[in-house]
């Protein structure tokens, strides 16, 4: 397929007036290279294209070199292109586009073609791999001129650390490059698509891509799922075992406390679920789940304790002990306030009678009492009065 000629830099020579202007192309191999020779001002001076041996290819509009790739596409007294389909890395070099003045005015246009990079390989895996192995893949092109450029991507993030390395190629042209990856697989790479991206200027923004698909193997991890949270005497329960693993173990091995299941007409194993169709007391203990597969053995343990369903009642219902303990812990401080209160107004009342007793040790009556008590003559009058 014919891919137009780039040009990748000005690089005209010449000056204003009859002089020869060229410019450098680059083409990618197996596409078309168009060689343009301009002069401005020409007195039917005749112009001539030539190629990296000095072999003319046109002069003027004559074909001078029997070769089907290269064709005229315009000549006049101002300008003469060239066309040469196919371009192979032989055909690169130095052009020379002539103008016959006295003396001869020449100017040069360097055709670079670009090697494409072959479709990348990734060798190095052999399926399965176990989890915790060392993998090494190697990514590897050739025919890339110049040498291309390749990365890794895993899980759509970009490996950076990685070795590279570019030889040339018989050809003494074009590059083989390889690059290689090393990382310690685990399970999470299983199922996961490692990719070689092969970057290079030829490839019109469009990279070249091999992928590989990761098949690890590693051994099951199990875990044990009740049907209900609080299992209660007399309804049925289910114990799933929940196993993943590569390959997927199958069948799993239930066990209760160390050794076979009971009452295999109540206990129903059904692929990996464990069916006791209606649970009594005698079923407490510790069941056991064992998933293996050709790379390992895991297990996981349930501790059943089956419930009374009348507990379970009283215990979603109000806590009747904790209300009758509020309440007496009420009275309690109620009977304990009225007793102090009680206790205080005793007290008073006896210091006053007491005061007045001690008025009375050596009174002969009651007013004689009064007015010897502790206290002022003026206040004497006022226990006077309180006691008649």
């Amino acid at each position: 397929m014919d891919v137009d000629a780039r040009e990748i830099g000005a690089g005209m020579e010449g000056s204003q007036g009859q002089f020869p202007l060229t410019q450098n192309v680059t083409v990618v191999e197996g596409g078309t290279a168009i060689l343009t020779c301009r002069v401005d001002q020409n007195d039917n001076t005749s112009l001539q294209w030539s190629n990296p041996a000095q072999q003319t290819l046109y002069f003027d509009d004559k074909k001078a070199l029997r070769d089907n790739r290269i064709e005229l596409v315009r000549a006049s007294w101002h300008e003469l292109s060239i066309s040469v389909s196919d371009v192979s890395l032989s055909d690169e070099g130095q052009y020379t586009c002539s103008l016959f003045t006295m003396p001869v005015k020449t100017s040069k246009a360097y055709l670079t073609v670009l090697g494409v990079p072959e479709k990348p390989q990734i060798s190095g895996f052999s399926s399965p791999v176990m989890e915790g192995d060392l993998m090494q893949l190697t990514c590897k092109t050739s025919g890339s001129k110049p040498a291309a450029d390749i990365r890794w991507f895993k899980n759509d993030k970009e490996i950076k650390d990685v070795k590279y390395l570019k030889e040339e190629d018989a050809n003494r042209k074009t590059f083989t490059v390889s690059s290689t990856l090393d990382f310690r697989v685990d399970r999470s790479d299983d199922g996961v698509a490692v990719i070689c991206r092969v970057d290079h200027e030829s490839l019109n923004a469009t990279p070249q891509v091999a992928m590989q698909v990761l098949e690890i193997h590693y051994t099951p991890s199990v875990k044990i799922i009740p049907s209900t949270p609080f299992p209660q005497e007399g309804q049925p329960l289910i114990l799933t075992c929940e196993s993943k693993g590569k390959p997927l173990p199958e069948p799993v091995l239930w066990t209760k406390d160390g050794g076979e299941l009971p009452d295999p007409d109540r206990m129903v194993v059904s692929g990996r679920e464990l069916n006791i169709l209606f649970l009594n007391k005698t079923d407490n203990g510790t069941y056991r789940c064992e998933a293996t597969n050709t790379i390992g053995q895991s297990s996981a343990e349930y501790v059943l304790i089956v419930h009374d369903p009348n507990a379970l009642a009283g215990q979603t219902g109000p806590d009747h002990a904790l209300i009758g303990g509020i309440v007496a812990v009420v009275v309690f401080v109620t009977l304990c306030s009225i007793f102090l209160l009680g206790r205080y107004l005793a007290r008073h009342k006896g210091t006053y009678l007491t005061n007045e007793a001690k008025g009375a040790e050596d009174a002969p009556d009651a007013d004689t009492a009064i007015i010897n008590a502790e206290g002022s003559q003026v206040n004497a009058e006022e226990k006077k009065e309180y006691f008649i």
